[in-house]
């Protein structure tokens, strides 16, 4: 295939997205609005100079900064908006959000009244053809007693439009059995069980999060090329890994795992994956914050030496490993 014509391929095929989080969706546009609106006058140049880091504690400085003028419903809301018209422009159909409710408790906000925002702002794009479903996310570093907290304000929202727990943050901060707990609650109340591993951590990390946590997907998981029994584990076991090449490349996060100190998109372990038969998922992480969309994810894949008949079943299995009942899967 040529470019032009991988492109349009791509853009013909329905998508799902399984790891992508809201707050990392923000475009340049839409925070000027918002910062304009909590009483800061920034231009877009600017916010585009932001969006700019030389590695994954660079980028966390930026993602806490934005986070920062998330401080009402209505902001959520107007967020949630911009994010739906992207992901309808490149043929999303479904998406699974991973909203940030560990900094929204940590900030005193009400997670319960951001999301009913959130909910009413996504539903004329549900009428549209996209579907929405969500991930509330606990930060590690805070510690199991405020992940605890996430899990109690997803279980206060009612709804089940709330199909998943999961953590992120810096892996190395919290060992991993302190959240056992949390992860049995969870479960419990009917969430499924995500986690980011093995993105800066090592494959260690990956195996705690199954053994010790039960997770059902892994969010970036590129630590596992240094590990080939964990790759038949993940392989064997059908536990999929969420791939984001492009956030890899940019945190230094692809470069980090493969020990060395530059990397370039065609390095990455996605077809190394997918060959030894682990399930894979394309997503973009955060988007706007990686300047990327998910049809560039394809065409990284592309970059990489997947075939098309291989990036097809990529496509097909966004939709086989999404948090669905089975006979939802193709009507998403």
């Amino acid at each position: 295939m040529t470019p032009s014509s991988l492109s349009q391929w791509i853009a013909s095929l329905p998508q799902a997205e399984l790891h992508l989080h809201l707050e990392g969706s923000i475009e340049p546009a839409t925070l000027c609005a918002l910062t304009m609106r909590h009483g800061l006058a920034m231009t877009e140049e600017e916010m585009r100079r932001r969006y700019a880091y030389r590695d994954f504690a660079e980028f966390i400085e930026v993602f806490k900064w934005v986070t920062s003028f998330l401080r009402e419903p209505q902001d959520y809301a107007c967020v949630v908006r911009d994010l739906a018209e992207h992901l309808l422009a490149q043929n999303v159909v479904y998406a699974e959000v991973t909203l940030s409710v560990g900094v929204m408790l940590l900030r005193n906000q009400q997670p319960e009244a951001n999301f009913e925002a959130l909910l009413r702002a996504a539903e004329p794009f549900e009428r549209r053809g996209l579907r929405l479903q969500w991930v509330f996310d606990a930060v590690r570093q805070f510690g199991p007693q405020a992940a605890m907290a996430v899990v109690k304000a997803a279980g206060s929202c009612h709804s089940k439009a709330v199909v998943a727990f999961g953590i992120g943050g810096d892996e190395l901060s919290v060992p991993t059995a302190e959240f056992r707990a949390v992860y049995e609650r969870a479960g419990e109340i009917g969430l499924h069980r995500l986690i980011h591993a093995g993105e800066m951590g090592g494959p260690d990390k990956i195996r705690e999060a199954i053994d010790l946590l039960g997770v059902q997907r892994i969010g970036h998981g590129i630590a596992a090329i240094n590990d080939p029994s964990l790759m038949d584990m993940l392989a064997e076991r059908k536990i999929p890994l969420e791939i984001c090449p492009g956030s890899n490349l940019r945190t230094g996060a692809l470069a980090h795992q493969l020990a060395r100190k530059d990397a370039r998109i065609e390095d990455h372990p996605l077809p190394a994956f997918f060959r030894h038969g682990i399930p894979v998922v394309l997503s973009t992480d955060d988007p706007a914050m990686f300047h990327t969309t998910l049809q560039d994810e394809y065409a990284h894949a592309a970059q990489m030496g997947l075939q098309e008949d291989e990036l097809s079943r990529i496509s097909e299995m966004s939709f086989e490993y999404a948090f669905l009942p089975d006979d939802e899967k193709r009507t998403a």
